[in-house]
């Protein structure tokens, strides 16, 4: 997350996936990734900023954490808040990140850009009963933010609203 200079509005950074990935492509999601070997979070965090979008890692005030996710695909996800002091200078990775954007916090909030639902992402390929689930989606800056990236984000909009979530 960073203020904009002038605005007093605080940001946070999302990329698009590029479509050369193995996965998920085309979503969107943080800037992040796996551990390297011996890493830790932080240190994975900052490294992949640094690769995907070409954050400076020195740049980065690390502020906590979020609720570990756990994908549908078993992927534990431990995400770590960091402060910018200013909008930095960044260029997308093309062979991992299609676009970086940014958004208001104040945006995601505002009317026709959130919603959620119930339903069951694996229903098409499931053998069993439907386990139906409360899915969320931001709809903002012409990109459909969902799946762990809109459980992450909406999260922290609980945390800095300091409200409790309601599931």
């Amino acid at each position: 997350m960073f203020q904009e200079a002038g605005e007093g509005e605080a940001r946070v950074l999302l990329t698009r996936r590029s479509e050369q990935l193995r996965t998920h492509r085309g979503q969107v999601s943080f800037p992040g990734g796996r551990l390297d070997e011996g890493e830790g979070a932080v240190q994975a965090a900052l490294r992949e900023a640094h690769e995907e979008i070409g954050l400076d890692p020195g740049s980065v005030e690390v502020a906590g954490w979020l609720h570990p996710v756990t994908t549908r695909y078993e992927t534990l996800v431990l995400p770590v808040v960091g402060v910018l002091a200013e909008r930095p200078s960044l260029v997308a990775n093309p062979a991992e990140v299609a676009r970086v954007f940014d958004v208001q916090l104040a945006e995601l909030v505002a009317d026709g850009v959130y919603r959620e639902d119930r339903w069951d992402p694996d229903a098409p390929w499931s053998a069993g009963p439907p386990a139906a689930r409360t899915m969320w989606f931001f709809d903002v800056a012409g990109e459909r933010v969902w799946g762990a990236t809109a459980r992450m984000l909406r999260e922290l909009l609980l945390v800095v609203l300091g409200l409790s979530p309601v599931d």
